[in-house]
This record gives C-alpha cells, sequence and structure tokens, in this order.
C-alpha cells in the first residue's frame, strides 16, 4: 500500500496548523530564514565582488581588444605566455647588444591591418588644489573614446574636448576641494587646465589620477623645461597602445606572434578568454605555469562549518513549542487510530512546510538586501560590481540546507510527541522526563575530544583537524545545553519574584530553552572565533611594522643644503596650517670633514662619522652571523621575541637613516626632542643634555655609561672654505665620551640612536647645521589641512619636506570587528526575542494563572524581559568560550608556520599572539543580552487577558 495518502494528510495538516498559528508560525520561519538570509547574501557579494577573467580584462582594457606594449630591450625577436604578463627573449638567443636596446621599437607597425588605437601616457605631477598642493598622477588618454567604457566611467560633467581641459577621479575631486569649472595647475612648468568632469573606475574606487588629452601636459611641460632649467623635465611612464583589432576579427594569437617578432608585448582579450594549446606557445617548455586559483584560508573553512552547524540549530525551539501547542490535535490523530509514524510525519510534515516558507523568504531576503546595500558594498570593497553574479546551484543548496533545517529542527520534538501517550496528549499534562545522564558525559567527552583534535590540527598545520575539532567541541557544548540550563533553576532561589520564575521556566522547559541558548552561542561562537584571529592578526602585523616615524608627530626637514636659512618660513607654515600641538622641537645634522651630501661624486671625497658598536654579548646579535640557525632551532616564539626585540638585534633589523644622519643616526637636539619626538619623559636625560652628555637610545653602543665615536676629518679640495682651514691630511680621531643611557625599549625610536648637544659636537670638531622641527600632531591631518601646509611650504622657498607618518591604518580591522559584533548581535537579539515569543506563548497559562492571584500587570513586561535576558546572556557566555577553541588552534597553526621561517632565516619574527577582542566581546557579553531584555519588556503588552483553562 503507498504511503503517499499518508503523508499527503500529515502535509494537510501542516499546511492548516501553519495557517491557524500565523505568530507561531512566523517566528519558526524568520529563524529559518535568518541564517538563509546571511548565507544566501554572503554568496551573491563574495561572488559579484570576486571579479571574473573577462572583467579583469575590461578594468585593464575596457572595450579595446588588446593593449601594446614596447619593452626595454630594443626591436629583438620575444616570446610571451598568452596572459601578456610573462615574457623573455627565445632560449639560448644571445643577449641584445647595448645597440640593439638604443633602437626605438615601431609598436604601430605591430598593430593588425584596419586597427583603431589610443595612446597612453601617465606622469607624477604636483598639481594646485582649493586647499593648496597635492601630488597625484596625470595620464594623457583620450578618455571620452568608446573603447574605454567599462575602464574609465563619467559620473558628472563632461570629458576633455579641448588641450586645456582636465577630468580627475571622484575621489581626487572630493579629497581637494574642487568643483567643475575650477581650475587646476600642474607645477613646476604651471599648465593650467580646466576641471570639466568627474569620472571613476569601476575596478578601484578610490584611484586618484587626472586625465587630460594626449599631447597637452608632457609636450609642453618638456617645452617649457627645455626653456628654464630651473623646471624639473617630466617623467613619464613608457607609452602604452589600447587596439580595436578589424571588426569581427580582434586580435589574434597569430598577431600577438607577428608582434613579438618586432619586440612588442600584446595583451589580447580573446587570447586571454581563450588560449591557445600548450604546442602553439613557443614560451610554454620555458614556463613552470601558473595559477590563479587561491587556497581558502583555514579560518574560512572553519567558520564555514561553523555556519552550517549554527543553520542547524537556530529553528529547534519553535518545533518543540509548535508539537506542544499541537499536542491535543496530535492526540486526536492518535485517538483516531493514527499510528505514532503518522503521528510523527505530522510533526515532520510542519518542518517541511515552514522550512520550504523559510528557506524561500530567506533567499529572497538576501537577494534583496544585497541588492539594496550594493552601492554600500561597492565602496567599502572599492570596486564595483560587474554584474549580481548568482550560482544557481549555489542558491538551490542554501535554500535545501534551510529546508533540511526545518525538518531536522522538527526531528526530536517529533519523537518525543510520537512518544506521548494519547491520554496525556488530550489532557495536556506534559508529565514527567528526567534528564538524560548519559547526555553530559557525553558532551563533557566529545568537549574534550574536540579540544585535543582542534590543538593538534593547530600544532601540525592541518586546518582539516582544525574545523573537526572545533565542530566536535561545540557538539559537546551543545549537549551540555540542558544541564547547564537546569542549573540556572537553581541559581534563582533568592532573587526577586521575575527573574525567579524567568529562571526556573527556562530550566523546566530545556526543550525549548536549550536550542535557543545553542542558536545563540553558534552564532556568537563565529563571531568570536573570527574576532579573536583578526585582532590577533593585527597584533601581530603591528607588532612587525615598522614606523618612519614616533606615532602622533611629523618632521619637516630641509630639503637641500644651506636651506636653513628658509627654515623659520617653513616652520610658520607648518604651524599656521598642520594641527599641531605644543611648542616644536628644532633639531640639527652633524657630520665631520667635507659634508658628503655635498661633495659625493668622488671616492673618499668627503668625512665620516661613526658609533662604534663594541662587541660580545649584549652588544652583537646572536641571531646574525655564525651559529645563528643553530640558535634559531633551540628557541621558542616568545624566547626569538625577547631576543629580536633587544637593542643589539633592534639596530640590526631596523636601519632606517633620515633626518640628514646617515649611517650614524647622530643628532643634534635638546631635551624637547626627547619629549616631543623620543616620548622619554626622565627628568635625568633632559637634565643630561643640558650638561652637554648626549643621551644614547641603543644600549648595545654603550660600554661602562661610555660610547666610542670615530671621525674621518677629510676636507674635499672643492670644499674651498673648511679646505683653507684644514689644510694638510685627513686625520681620523676616536672619542670616548660619557652618555646617559635611555631604557631599552627606547632602542626602536625611528631615525635616532643618539641626541647630541650642540657645544659637546663643536668642542669634538664636528660640524653642525639646523636641519628641521618635530611636533606632536593633535589629531591626524585632513587633506585640506595636509594640501594647505604643502602649499605654504611651496610659498615659503619651497626648501624643506614634510615627513608624516606612515603609521599602519587600522580602519580596516575595526571595521571587520564592528561588522562581526553586529553579526552576532542581530542574531541574539533575533533569537532571543524569538525564543521570548515562543515562551510567552507556552507559558500563556501560566501567565493567566500569575493574574488570577494578584500579580501586578508589570509582572508580564519584566517577565519578558528577563527570559530574554537569560537566553541571551547564557548563550553569548557559552558562545565566546566555544569561539576561543578555534581561534587558538588557528593561531597555533600559524605559530607553526612563523617558526619554519624563523628557523630558516633567524631575523624573520615569529611572535604569533593571540588577541582576544575585549570590545567586541564585551559588546556581545553585556550591551546584547540586556539591549535583548529591554526591549522584549517594552515590546510585551501588559494588558492581562483572563481565560478558561483548557482541559
Amino acid at each position: 500500500m503507498s504511503r503517499l495518502p499518508g503523508w499527503r494528510a500529515a502535509f494537510r495538516i501542516a499546511r492548516r496548523d501553519a495557517a491557524r498559528a500565523k505568530g507561531r508560525s512566523a517566528l519558526v520561519v524568520a529563524m529559518i530564514a535568518l541564517p538563509v538570509l546571511g548565507v544566501t547574501a554572503a554568496d551573491l557579494t563574495y561572488r559579484s565582488a570576486l571579479p571574473t577573467k573577462a572583467e579583469e580584462l575590461t578594468a585593464e582594457l575596457g572595450s579595446a581588444d588588446a593593449r601594446f606594449t614596447s619593452t626595454s630591450i630594443g626591436p629583438v625577436k620575444l616570446q610571451q605566455m598568452p596572459d601578456g604578463i610573462n615574457w623573455s627573449t627565445p632560449e639560448g638567443a644571445p643577449d641584445p647588444t647595448p645597440e640593439e636596446q638604443a633602437k626605438p621599437v615601431d609598436v604601430p607597425a605591430a598593430f593588425p591591418e584596419g586597427s583603431r588605437y589610443l595612446t597612453e601616457r601617465s606622469l607624477p605631477a604636483s598639481v594646485t588644489t582649493r586647499h593648496g598642493i597635492a601630488d597625484t598622477e596625470v595620464s594623457e588618454l583620450r578618455i571620452s573614446d568608446a573603447m574605454l567604457r567599462g575602464r574609465i566611467e563619467l559620473t558628472d560633467g563632461a570629458y576633455p574636448r579641448k588641450p586645456d581641459e582636465i577630468a580627475a577621479t571622484s575621489d581626487f575631486v572630493k579629497a581637494a576641494g574642487l568643483a567643475i569649472g575650477d581650475s587646476v595647475t600642474v607645477r613646476g612648468p604651471e599648465l593650467t587646465y580646466t576641471l570639466t568632469g568627474t569620472v571613476e573606475l569601476p575596478a578601484d574606487l578610490r584611484a586618484d589620477a587626472l586625465y587630460a588629452l594626449p599631447g597637452s601636459v608632457i609636450a609642453p611641460w618638456q617645452k617649457s623645461a627645455d626653456r628654464d632649467k630651473t623646471i624639473l623635465p617630466p617623467q613619464p611612464s613608457d607609452p602604452k597602445w589600447l587596439v580595436k583589432g578589424p571588426a569581427g576579427a580582434g586580435v589574434t594569437w597569430q598577431d600577438i606572434l607577428a608582434a613579438n617578432e618586432r619586440g612588442v608585448v600584446v595583451k589580447s582579450r580573446q587570447v586571454a578568454l581563450n588560449p591557445p594549446p600548450d604546442s602553439e606557445v613557443p614560451m610554454s617548455s620555458m614556463s613552470s605555469g601558473y595559477s590563479t586559483e587561491t587556497e581558502t584560508t583555514a579560518a574560512v573553512v572553519t567558520v564555514a562549518a561553523m555556519a552550517v552547524l549554527e543553520i542547524v540549530l537556530l529553528a529547534g525551539p519553535a518545533f518543540a513549542v509548535g508539537a506542544r501547542r499541537s499536542r491535543r490535535q496530535l492526540g486526536l490523530v492518535g485517538s483516531c487510530g493514527g499510528s505514532r509514524g503518522q503521528v510523527r510525519a505530522v510533526v515532520l510534515a510542519g518542518g517541511a512546510v515552514l522550512g520550504s516558507v523559510g528557506a524561500v523568504a530567506g533567499v529572497a531576503a538576501g537577494f534583496g538586501l544585497t541588492a539594496l546595500f550594493r552601492p554600500m558594498i561597492e565602496d567599502f570593497t572599492g570596486n564595483r560590481f560587474g554584474e549580481l553574479t548568482v550560482r544557481p546551484w549555489e542558491i538551490l543548496g542554501i535554500a535545501a540546507l534551510g529546508l533540511v533545517t526545518g525538518v531536522l529542527a522538527a526531528l526530536a520534538p517529533a519523537i518525543v510527541a510520537g512518544r506521548q501517550s494519547v491520554l496525556e496528549s488530550l489532557t495536556g499534562r506534559r508529565g514527567t522526563r528526567r534528564s538524560s545522564r548519559v547526555l553530559p558525559v557525553i558532551g563533557v567527552i566529545a568537549i574534550a575530544v574536540g579540544v585535543a583534535v582542534a590543538v593538534y590540527g593547530g600544532i601540525s598545520g592541518d586546518t582539516t583537524f582544525v574545523a573537526g575539532g572545533s565542530v566536535l567541541a561545540e557538539l559537546g557544548l551543545l549537549c551540555c545545553i540542558p544541564v547547564i540550563v537546569g542549573f540556572l533553576g537553581r541559581l534563582g532561589r533568592r532573587l526577586p519574584l521575575t527573574p525567579r520564575i524567568a529562571l526556573r521556566d527556562a530550566a523546566r522547559n530545556r526543550g525549548r530553552t536549550a536550542p535557543a541558548v545553542a542558536a545563540v552561542m553558534a552564532a556568537v561562537a563565529g563571531s568570536v572565533a573570527i574576532a579573536t584571529y583578526t585582532s590577533s592578526s593585527a597584533a601581530q602585523h603591528a607588532y612587525d611594522f615598522e614606523p618612519n616615524l614616533t606615532p602622533g608627530t611629523v618632521a619637516l626637514a630641509a630639503s637641500d643644503r644651506g636651506a636653513d636659512a628658509e627654515l623659520p618660513r617653513s616652520r610658520a607654515a607648518v604651524e599656521q596650517n598642520y594641527p599641531v600641538s605644543g611648542r616644536p622641537a628644532d633639531f640639527g645634522r652633524v657630520w665631520a670633514g667635507s659634508d658628503c651630501s655635498v661633495y659625493y661624486e668622488e671616492e673618499n671625497g668627503c668625512g665620516t662619522l661613526e658609533l662604534v658598536r663594541p662587541t660580545g654579548k649584549g652588544h652583537s646579535c646572536p641571531l646574525k652571523g655564525k651559529g645563528a640557525k643553530e640558535l634559531a632551532l633551540r628557541l621558542s616564539a616568545d624566547e626569538h621575541k625577547r631576543m629580536m626585540r633587544s637593542p643589539a638585534c633592534m639596530d640590526e633589523n631596523y636601519t632606517m637613516v633620515a633626518f640628514g644622519t646617515g649611517d650614524h643616526k647622530i643628532i643634534i637636539g635638546g631635551a624637547d626632542v626627547l619629549d616631543t619626538y623620543v616620548k622619554l619623559d626622565d627628568p635625568a636625560a633632559a637634565k643630561a643634555l643640558a650638561d652637554g652628555t648626549p643621551v644614547l637610545l641603543n644600549s648595545a653602543y654603550a660600554k661602562n655609561g661610555e660610547v666610542t665615536l670615530k671621525a674621518t676629518h677629510l676636507y674635499n679640495d672643492r670644499d674651498k672654505k673648511n679646505r683653507a682651514r684644514h689644510p694638510g691630511k685627513a686625520r681620523t680621531t676616536t672619542d670616548r665620551l660619557k652618555v646617559y643611557v635611555a631604557p631599552d625599549r627606547f632602542a626602536a625610536t625611528p631615525g635616532i640612536r643618539m641626541i647630541m648637544p650642540e657645544e659637546t659636537a663643536e668642542r669634538l670638531g664636528l660640524h653642525v647645521e639646523d636641519y628641521g622641527s618635530f611636533y606632536a600632531l593633535g589629531r591626524d591631518a585632513t587633506d585640506a589641512e595636509s594640501q594647505a601646509a604643502y602649499a605654504a611650504i611651496e610659498q615659503a622657498g619651497n626648501r624643506a619636506y614634510l615627513m608624516s607618518s606612515n603609521e599602519r591604518l587600522r580602519t580596516q580591522d575595526d571595521t571587520i570587528l564592528l561588522i562581526l559584533a553586529l553579526f552576532a548581535g542581530v542574531v541574539t537579539l533575533g533569537a532571543a526575542a524569538i525564543t521570548t515569543g515562543l515562551s510567552k506563548a507556552d507559558a500563556e497559562a501560566d501567565l493567566t494563572t500569575l493574574s488570577a492571584v494578584g500579580a501586578p500587570p508589570g509582572v508580564r513586561r519584566s517577565l519578558s524581559g528577563f527570559q530574554c535576558l537569560v537566553v541571551a546572556l547564557t548563550g553569548v557566555l557559552l558562545g565566546t568560550v566555544a569561539g576561543l577553541v578555534p581561534a587558538i588552534a588557528l593561531r597555533l597553526t600559524d605559530l607553526r608556520a612563523a617558526l619554519e621561517k624563523m628557523r630558516e632565516d633567524p631575523m624573520q619574527s615569529a611572535y604569533t599572539p593571540i588577541v582576544m577582542p575585549w570590545e567586541t566581546v564585551g559588546l556581545l557579553a553585556l550591551v546584547v543580552p540586556v539591549l535583548a531584555g529591554l526591549l522584549a519588556a517594552a515590546l510585551t503588552s501588559s494588558r492581562l487577558t483572563l481565560a478558561r483553562r483548557a482541559g
């Protein structure tokens, strides 16, 4: 006998029950649709933001068929790969002679007959803005041509049509404070153009560039430089040709081979999309091949596995309550002769019906939200989507996952409903069922095994074990949730009435509370895992980052010899336009003999100054030189970090030279330099400088509180003034100087090794010169302030330059952490609110009893609030613990890779920290549960409706 009629009846009953209980059905659909929505939106965003090969070619070529370029080796025969990136001379061919390399390449002669082309050249330039001066790139390219559609698009105004017109990217116009119709002047040749329009590069929305017609910038600039030798000539790039081949033919592989004979490299759209077989590629025997596929990172694999688990958990409590609310109906099915299997079928059919609706609603909402927030997503990623890329099988898989989720979520309630007796179902009695004692034991074992497997995977570098162990540990924690929820009931003994009832209700209805807690836990665990990994990686990058200046400072330095006379005006320009805080700290440079920044052309044509470093322990870095690799094999990551941060190794690893010092890195300065730039607040160090004692920032150069300063006083014959004062042969002096040694952490001060008072340098026979100033910033400078400062320095004689900090921006990491916190918070709020609604529906009889015995109306609100708070807080705390397992395991994987690199090169950092994202955790653990409780209380009606008890 066919089972179809029985299932047909089950689906009919389930559909009618869902339509009758609209509120509960909507909650179930919401719990299933929420994760389906998230995964659908993520899939669409990822697929759309990831450019296809055709889109990458459009970003480079526009609608042109190919790009032709010459090489630097002259018109000699070449071989290239179909991608147009890799090329070389034929194997065994002799190297081109200098005469051959000097010959020009006739690139247009290589174009297919009947082709049309555009030329493109770009050059760096300094231009005027509304605020002052900005550095940018100017391209000579006829961007109005249809050949560039898809690569450059007009957003406002018009394309340049005349030689004195120019267009700019939207990002540049915004930063420069310009508007269409304003004038833009290229500094140097003083060429002025009218801004006619703004454009954007769909593949790079943050591009900062100007576009002019071919021949309107480079040629007149060169003419100006030829007439006036004070104008620096332009430095344009090599020309490129964008070519549109004959109609319907394009640029074929045979055209590329012909161009290679003339020394021209070609990137063809047609060939890149449909490459020829290797047998037709002469260079294929020389190439080892390449792959554009990127490995999926360990973090993505692990989080994806946990996301699937989260989807399976979200809908459980709704079906548990639904089956309980329908127990009388299910009892009637049994009383009419229905078997236990048919009762289970009704509940499972309900899961299938609501799962289908939730899956469809989630997919539709995912499409809608992706389309709605597309501009915001494009601005965040920095590129336009070519099109909304839909992979049908992936979307169907996501929808099927939602359907399966509904059925799986209804499975446990179906089994429970099938076990209930008809009498219990008809009378509404719940009966008493003790919690399983085996399940928590299994859970504890699963947690232990899962953590061990994840840690093993991290240590061995196997991400499969990391993902599997993390999921197993989370499943084990899920098995323990009923016991944890039961324990919550005991915590309410001494609490006021409402929280006590909320805790006991959660403990008594574990079938509803446990899955809701599990859903919150799964969402929070994934977010905490990613947030911990992200913040840990950010801390590692911050450790490895080498700043060019002390954070929060800028430096003004003279640009050439004798520019110290103009420094007062340049200092005023900075102080009037930059957000400086406090007084400047002036500094100077020091040298011996003739100045090497002037007399550098002859070998041994200037003096030298050296701060001699002693040898031995504490002075030489053990990670460099003989025995370094053997030592690295015995070091742990922490031991290696301490050694790398020691003054001896710090100087080996960090060798930035600035402020006109040369390799000795000694500057002339006073106590204000310590305060403003070094950030050394030490009265003893300030007193030492005042007394004429240098302050040494790197203790590796000191021995018994003294340093050795070696100077070669060699004077060039062209240095007539100093040569007259110091006739005779060069002399070498070695002086022992008593110094004040700063704490070891100041060895990392960028660009400075020692600060010397001016009178001490003069006493040693050294030369000094005022060179610049350090400024502390009250905040980061805006684009307008930077441009105004550069313009003011230009007006002050342009004999100084401003060094700003290259401190790494962390806005992207902060944004990622914020998005993760918001995602987990929304899921937590949703799951907690939905569970509170189900609790309210399930406990309506208890609320009626409370009102009957005289409970005030506000109890209804506060009870809903505390029920929501219990679910949210419990889930968040458990999720935080669960999320740490994969995060730590993944960092162990990174540590293993870092140690391998360090043992190959001992000067490579192996620092792999694990940093908790306390802001994210605090937001989830404190703000979100409290907000969930307050929202539940605010949205719950306090109006009581007395009803007759059923049964």
